[in-house]
């Protein structure tokens, strides 16, 4: 694969584009056809965002990442350190200007917000633990609240963000304790508290996306094709069982859960 495209993630970036797309069509339904230039110049957005972000990531974790991912183009020599940097803080910015020039008001304020917990992410906050998970929780989340603002509508999108958010953080937790081993000297959560608290927080965060999720059932937010979201919720609290034992298992299958989740909402809006 092209060296500028591992470093973009360019993967990532497509399912930062379908997440955008899941958001709108939440937000408006099968009227979606009416959001077509909105969505175009969005995906173009999220890709110079992804790009920037990702790029960024390298040349901060460039030491690192010569033993952590030694075939990515930095340690490989295949990008320099001051290319990246410079791609990192172009793709945020081409981000932040085009939503701001071709964009909503609202869209634009979701991807400046984003832009600066990214960058505050990579330069402060990846080396305080759980607040890093946080952050990255939140930006997951706001992929949607993206979505619902190209389309013109964030109202319903809020609480799939939240709930991405929730379970993104146990996510991330359950990752860290899979990484304790190689974690020596970071403030992971994990490495500040201990495996079983952190496990314990990791667990409560996966339970209360399930709770949260039942909402919508209960004022009829959208169509019974939404109950699938039961299913997620089974595989999120089996998550929060399993991570005291297996804790990469517990992010594989909380992982599986929001595909699953994602589903439901699309569905429910049918």
């Amino acid at each position: 694969m092209n060296r500028f495209l591992r470093l973009f993630r360019f993967g990532n970036g497509v399912m930062g584009i379908l997440g955008v797309i899941i958001g709108a069509f939440i937000a408006v339904g099968t009227d979606i056809g009416d959001h077509v230039a909105n969505l175009i110049i969005a995906s173009a957005v999220v890709l110079a965002f992804m790009a920037g972000g990702n790029s960024l990531n390298d040349y901060i974790d460039r030491d690192i990442d010569k033993t952590a991912h030694p075939g990515r183009p930095l340690p490989t020599g295949e990008i320099k350190p001051k290319t990246a940097l410079a791609t990192g803080i172009s793709g945020l910015v081409i981000a932040s200007v085009l939503s701001t020039v071709m964009m909503s008001a609202a869209a634009t304020s979701v991807v400046i917000i984003a832009a600066v917990l990214m960058v505050s992410y990579e330069l402060f906050l990846k080396q305080r633990g759980f607040a890093g998970n946080i952050a990255i929780a939140v930006l997951t989340g706001m992929i949607f609240l993206f979505g619902g603002a190209v389309a013109g509508n964030t109202e319903g999108n809020i609480i799939i963000a939240v709930m991405a958010a929730l379970v993104s953080i146990g996510r991330e937790i359950a990752k860290d304790i899979q990484d304790m081993s190689s974690d020596e000297g970071r403030k992971t959560l994990p490495m500040l508290i201990g495996a079983r608290n952190a496990s314990i927080t990791a667990a409560a965060f996966f339970i209360l996306g399930p709770i949260l999720s039942v909402w919508p059932l209960v004022n009829g937010m959208f169509g019974w094709p939404y109950c699938i979201v039961l299913a997620a919720d089974a595989i999120f609290i089996y998550s929060a069982f399993i991570i005291f034992r297996r804790a990469d298992v517990s992010q594989r299958m909380a992982k599986i859960a929001m595909f699953i989740a994602l589903i439901a909402f699309v569905l429910g809006v049918i």
